[in-house]
């Protein structure tokens, strides 16, 4: 009976494996680091340089691709900054350096690629204070322009409606991608202020001096950020065409109210009428890379329901790749409509990797995750992000890939036996090898290069060390580049014995 019980289970589980959907070759894996909620105020740089060592390990170890690091969270600069004061979420001091010395942008950018993972840089545009911030540096713009400003809930904007506003934040993101090897620049769900009971946002002098033929403030608002996305559009790829523009919106475009915008069945706050933030025309424009509505609440939530809200924007915002903002500890904290001893996190997966249109999804917050809270690392180490991921795919960026890689061998070096290639020649960009990712089959087996159980590594280097025990066993790996946006160039083998 036992031999016949085990059986059964066994085939069981096959079966459920079986019914798994492939793990994906492309996919957005990306994480959240912010600054703005202190967790790096005072730190010092040995202390903060051992927080961030253990958060991108655990999320190498995840299976996450992609870090987004808060760099400007009001007018000032986790980075050596020409133009804005050191923030007081790295020293403690607005306008204070680290002591000792260092560039957290610059350390971030090495340490996340020596991980085999991108780096974006997040910046919040608009907003230069926040409400707990009480002393600004001499050098912070609002000091130097506070006519370019306006104040609301204590808090301190750069009013959309100037150009030179327009022209400044350009301005800065342009400097960052001039002297930074950030992989993309992203931007979260400030916009226009988040709307307060009883207080309205004080732009009446600007809509008279800067209205451009509006005469509906709304619209005059949501044109005033369309300029500024489009603006940052240009100005990016004008500077690196191949750096990625992504922003991350609420995750609500617009309730379902019987008018013409597109809307879902929800009842929460939004982008369109509240943020003015009219994130499906920027998408229809072209204006953005990758955009991540932030889909934080859970499965059968009253005001804002997440399957509804996958799956609208999966019906409409697909024309650029769809990242998912998953909030970890709602996940598994909220049990499943179906199983209540289950969390929702395996139904959230099943719909963002069956639903058309999403490419990936991005974690709220990567400590989060670090905690591993309600086993949510385990689940991605072990089965989600099992296998590595390649970033989606951007052919409107370039449709070019990179030559092969050259004199592929095995041989041995000083510490073991070792996989080696050479970078192969390019002319421009977009066909400079940048990463360079790593497959391996048995001997006999097909080469499937789409298998995304084949990659064992995604990597910078031009080197792997090769697992030898008594050289034995035979094996084929192959190797291909990738260019800045991850198009791949055709693979080269070799055969080894291990």
């Amino acid at each position: 009976m036992r031999k016949i019980l085990f059986l059964f289970f066994s085939l069981l589980s096959f079966a459920l494996l079986a019914q798994q959907p492939a793990p994906p070759k492309r996919e957005f894996r990306g994480a959240w680091i912010q600054a703005v909620n202190g967790q790096f105020m005072g730190l010092g740089r040995d202390a903060m340089q051992a927080n961030l060592t253990k958060q991108l390990n655990e999320l190498q170890a995840c299976g996450v691709n992609t870090v987004i690091f808060q760099v400007r969270v009001e007018g000032d600069a986790l980075y050596n900054s020409h133009y804005e004061p050191w923030s007081r979420f790295l020293t403690g001091k607005q306008g204070m350096a680290p002591e000792p010395a260092w560039d957290p942008l610059a350390w971030m950018i090495r340490e996340s690629h020596l991980r085999g993972m991108e780096l974006h840089a997040w910046i919040n545009p608009y907003r230069a204070k926040t409400k707990t911030t009480k002393e600004l540096a001499n050098t912070h713009p609002y000091i130097q322009f506070p006519e370019r400003f306006f104040s609301y809930d204590d808090l301190l904007i750069f009013d959309p409606g100037l150009q030179e506003n327009r022209d400044y934040i350009c301005m800065i993101v342009s400097d960052i991608l001039s002297r930074y090897n950030v992989d993309g620049i992203h931007i979260d769900d400030y916009f226009y202020p988040y709307p307060v009971a009883g207080k309205e946002i004080p732009d009446n002098a600007t809509f008279r001096r800067h209205n451009n033929g509006f005469t509906d403030k709304s619209d005059w608002r949501r044109y005033n950020v369309n300029l500024l996305i489009e603006q940052l559009y240009e100005t990016i790829h004008s500077v690196k065409p191949w750096v990625k523009f992504g922003v991350s919106p609420f995750g609500i475009y617009h309730n379902a109210q019987g008018d013409n915008v597109p809307g879902s069945q929800t009842k929460g706050l939004q982008n369109y009428d509240d943020l003015y933030a009219d994130v499906l025309y920027w998408i229809d424009k072209g204006w953005v890379d990758y955009t991540v509505p932030q889909l934080y609440w859970e499965i059968g939530h009253k005001v804002a329901d997440y399957d509804t809200l996958i799956r609208w924007w999966a019906r409409m915002a697909s024309k650029r790749p769809l990242i998912i903002g998953q909030d970890v500890e709602r996940t598994v904290k909220a049990a499943d409509l179906k199983n209540p001893k289950t969390n929702q996190m395996p139904e959230k997966f099943r719909l963002q990797r069956t639903l058309p249109g999403i490419q990936g999804s991005c974690l709220w917050y990567s400590a989060a995750v670090v905690r591993n809270e309600g086993n949510y690392a385990t689940a991605l180490r072990r089965r989600y992000h099992r296998y590595p991921a390649l970033q989606p795919s951007m052919p409107f960026i370039t449709t070019e890939q990179p030559k092969a890689v050259k004199s592929l061998r095995a041989q041995w070096l000083k510490d073991g036996y070792y996989l080696t290639w050479k970078a192969p020649k390019y002319k421009d960009w977009r066909t400079q090898p940048m990463r360079y990712v790593v497959y391996r089959f048995r001997k006999g087996e097909p080469i499937n290069i789409e298998d995304a159980t084949k990659i064992i590594a995604i990597t910078i280097q031009q080197s792997i060390k090769l697992p030898y025990v008594e050289g034995k066993e035979k094996w084929v790996y192959c190797v291909t580049a990738l260019n800045p946006i991850q198009n791949e160039s055709k693979l080269k083998k070799k055969s080894v014995k291990l």
